[in-house]
């Protein structure tokens, strides 16, 4: 009996257990003690210094560590950050009063001088002085009231402000840290930083004095997964509780999935094929000519994106003000495609390579577009690179061919075109073409000056089609941005920039 006995007995633990795994309901809720939040990126960051790192991938943990003096919403409207409020003076001179009262993570209350240090330092960067280049001085007025003046009118101020690079930091901390600040970062934000695991994740915390009052989110932790599916297999066992850039197949099994929201949306970044102007061939502008009559666009939107992207057809998107598709349409055309190959005089074609970082949808479209330049007789190798080590080589100009994407942070086409060619921003600032031409650099300065809005447009539409013609890159796609999330996620709000605040979500009560 005491045999039988103990048999009834497991086959009920077994039941219960069964019960309990298939309750579907019961996965959609969280435990009530539960007050870590966990997000999946496709890569780690480079660094948690405003001043060193413009990527996305360490904005969107940047922007959960600092404020900067304006910010953007989520439908990229200006609004006060750390300035409460502020008042242009005249055409270069903007007054920016600060509030009271809000201290760093290390106890050190926000001053003017931490904003005219963050903001020269900015100036300084190779990384970021683009987004700071129409800085002329910083006066610090008094303790709480700073004013920023520009070298000419600047009608995008506001906007590059608002840029996570622009970020206030604490002048006391980054002199102290020295060259190791990048990994102690110290800012004002709703999240404080605790630990840095190389290659695996970054681990925040509540900031329990922010401005704005403290997140119900306690624990704050970006993991560094690489593949997509991988970050959706997180999503699906409950291990993750968001992951960014979701494509493909995973973002139809999520929307699929009961336990899982899906939020979607065209961003402000468009993603390119790349050329090195300085290596031959690609300082002949008919090899260039050619690659791009020899792409069709559509496989990848239909394959890679599952129809989630738009063919490009200008380096700034339909979002950014001033967009245009005047300039040159490149639909494929493998014949005059070879018949300009052959007038560079490359008849039988080329090697090459290819450079992408270790990111799974860039993997994807490089493999397409290497079979479509095999057509043309251009044989690309395609060679991955570890982000930190991508940067750095195209940086250098060790590359030849490479696939990358820009976001216009600002929404400001100022931004969306400067920094990918313009002369000044050669290299790490962002121009990894090596692209240089005096007329754009001088339609580029007139366009930062001006600020008449249709004066405006006509300046950078005259641009855009300039870079059509020249094409240091070939536009691919437009892309619609995906994030899953579990049902419990409440407050995520969208930004089409692509670096997302966790500040505002919260767990749903059971």
């Amino acid at each position: 009996m005491r045999k039988k006995h103990g048999i009834i007995m497991a086959l009920l633990c077994m039941l219960v257990f069964v019960l309990t795994a298939c309750g579907g309901e019961k996965a959609t809720t969280v435990p009530a003690e539960k007050d870590t939040l966990v997000v999946a990126d496709g890569a780690s960051p480079t660094s948690l210094d405003p001043r060193a790192a413009n990527n996305n991938v360490s904005s969107r943990v940047m922007v959960q560590i600092y404020d900067t003096l304006v910010e953007q919403d989520e439908n990229i409207q200006i609004q006060p950050g750390l300035a409460e409020s502020w008042e242009q003076v005249d055409d270069v001179t903007t007054v920016f009063h600060l509030r009271k009262g809000i201290k760093f993570h290390n106890g050190e209350e926000l001053k003017a001088s931490d904003v005219k240090f963050s903001l020269e330092a900015e100036k300084a960067s190779p990384q970021t002085s683009e987004i700071m280049e129409a800085l002329k001085e910083v006066v610090v007025l008094d303790d709480y009231t700073v004013k920023v003046i520009t070298e000419y009118p600047f009608a995008a101020i506001l906007n590059h402000l608002a840029h996570p690079a622009s970020a206030i930091v604490n002048e006391k901390a980054v002199k102290e840290a020295g060259e190791s600040y990048g990994q102690h970062p110290v800012g004002t934000g709703p999240f404080k930083f605790v630990e840095w695991q190389s290659g695996d994740s970054v681990t925040l915390e509540a900031n329990e004095e922010y401005y704005k009052g403290a997140s119900s989110i306690k624990h704050l932790v970006f993991k560094n997964v690489v593949e997509t599916t991988n970050r959706t297999i997180g999503l699906e066992t409950g291990e993750i509780d968001i992951a960014y850039d979701i494509d493909g197949l995973d973002k139809i099994k999520i929307a699929e999935d009961p336990k899982l929201n899906l939020v979607e949306d065209l961003d402000l970044s468009v993603t390119y094929l790349g050329f090195n102007l300085r290596k031959a061939p690609f300082d002949n502008l008919k090899v260039r000519q050619a690659i791009a009559y020899a792409i069709d666009q559509q496989p990848i939107v239909d394959t890679v994106f599952q129809g989630a992207a738009f063919p490009a057809n200008s380096i700034i998107g339909p979002k950014i003000f001033a967009h245009s598709d005047k300039g040159i349409k490149y639909q494929q055309d493998l014949e005059k495609a070879k018949i300009l190959l052959a007038e560079a005089g490359y008849k039988d074609g080329f090697k090459t390579e290819i450079w992408i970082n270790d990111n799974p949808t860039r993997r994807d479209i490089a493999v397409i577009l290497q079979d479509q330049l095999k057509q043309i007789g251009i044989d690309a190798e395609v060679k991955t690179l570890e982000w930190g080590a991508y940067l750095d080589g195209t940086a250098r100009g060790d590359h030849q061919m490479y696939i990358l994407g820009w976001g216009t942070v600002t929404a400001d086409p100022d931004y969306g075109i400067n920094a990918l060619v313009t002369t000044k921003a050669m290299g790490a600032a962002g121009n990894r073409s090596f692209y240089s031409n005096p007329k754009v650099d001088e339609l580029l300065q007139k366009g930062r000056a001006t600020t008449e809005p249709e004066a405006r447009k006509a300046i950078y539409e005259e641009i855009q089609v300039i870079l059509q013609e020249e094409l240091p890159m070939f536009y691919i796609i437009y892309p619609k941005k995906s994030v899953g999330m579990q049902k419990y996620i409440e407050g995520f709000k969208f930004n089409p920039a692509g670096h997302h605040r966790i500040y505002g979500v919260s767990f749903k009560a059971e």
